[in-house]
């Protein structure tokens, strides 16, 4: 049986890599857009590959609900 500990490094380690495959295929789909003249689109792209690069920095949660779930339910926000 893996420990617990074991299990959460790996999946971490998943989840590292995992959102540094993203930000890499948002900014090769970044230039395809910008190639095509599509503005709006290369501006979210974009958008979400910031975002991407901040969950890989750490500086912002994968997800909001993550954040709403960590809280306790007798603090105010």
């Amino acid at each position: 049986m893996v420990p617990q500990n074991e299990m959460n490094g790996r999946r971490d380690e998943n989840t590292r890599e995992n959102i540094a495959y993203i930000r890499q295929m948002l900014g090769e789909l970044r230039q395809v857009a910008l190639g095509e003249g599509a503005d709006m689109l290369c501006y979210l792209i974009e958008m979400a590959y910031v975002e991407a690069g901040d969950v890989q920095a750490g500086r912002r949660p994968r997800s909001l609900l993550h954040r709403e779930r960590d809280k306790s339910p007798n603090m105010s926000v």
